[in-house]
């Protein structure tokens, strides 16, 4: 029989502070993240240059894979790939000095063999629960392919899948090339 020690939120941001990796929370267990391939990173990289660039002039801010955000209603603290809010960002501030997002709106992750499941799922359920959140994009890193799931109401979920037939993909208020998502992942 297996046996699993939960811990504080305290000690999770004791942990996480000293941590050469991130760390999930839920529900008091704790989950190390394994570093990103290459062809993830490039493609995170892209949508950051495309999003920084789209909304310059919005009251928006693009937050990176480093931000955490908290879940209150699933008890989790995650990292997803990236955040977009627009309004002032609210953060919960820990005594360790990493403060948690509240407030996200847009959020993506880019897809992988080990994470897919995991953020089509369990993490799209609780990031469902957070009023703010109104927006779920999932990046593929094996191919041309981007699916946007749009917020239609309390219930109801409303999504696009976008491949390497579509010229451009629509996420919040940003239209952004496909190639562009995609530029330079070839040479990985």
């Amino acid at each position: 029989m297996q046996t699993t020690t939960l811990v504080t939120h305290e000690e999770y941001f004791q942990l996480l502070a000293k941590s050469d990796v991130k760390l999930e929370y839920n529900s008091g267990e704790i989950v190390a993240m394994a570093g990103a391939q290459p062809v993830h990173n490039a493609v995170t990289a892209n949508l950051i240059a495309e999003f920084i660039y789209c909304l310059k002039l919005k009251n928006c801010v693009v937050l990176t894979g480093d931000q955490l955000i908290k879940v209150e209603s699933c008890d989790r603290y995650s990292f997803p790939d990236l955040v977009i809010v627009c309004g002032k960002p609210n953060f919960e501030k820990s005594t360790q000095g990493i403060d948690a997002l509240l407030n996200p709106e847009i959020v993506i992750e880019v897809l992988s063999d080990s994470t897919e499941k995991y953020d089509r799922l369990e993490k799209f359920d609780c990031y469902k629960t957070i009023p703010s959140f109104r927006e779920y994009v999932l990046v593929s890193s094996k191919m041309k392919k981007v699916e946007v799931i749009k917020k239609l109401n309390e219930a109801e979920w409303l999504s696009h899948t976008y491949t390497e037939k579509d010229e451009f993909v629509l996420i919040g208020e940003c239209t952004v090339l496909m190639a562009d998502i995609y530029n330079k992942v070839d040479l990985l």
